[in-house]
């Protein structure tokens, strides 16, 4: 019997989460799994602030988002 195989995808992650900054030492090589971890916090804060300004958009404009 063969063993599985495993598919390994490595992405360029920014450490410092700005795309911008392309310097050796702000880049990383890290799996899928990994780079989607390291970027959790960022994410979760991006998510943040789309709500909150889809919220106070629709309160301006639309009265109380729902």
């Amino acid at each position: 019997m063969t063993p599985a195989r495993t598919r390994v995808v490595l992405a360029s992650a920014h450490l410092d989460h700005d795309p911008g900054n392309n310097n050796q030492r702000n880049l990383a090589a890290l799996c899928q799994r990994c780079h989607l971890a390291h970027d959790r916090p960022e994410h979760r804060r991006q998510r943040w602030a789309t709500l909150f300004r889809r919220r106070a958009s629709g309160d301006l404009f639309l009265g109380a988002y729902r």
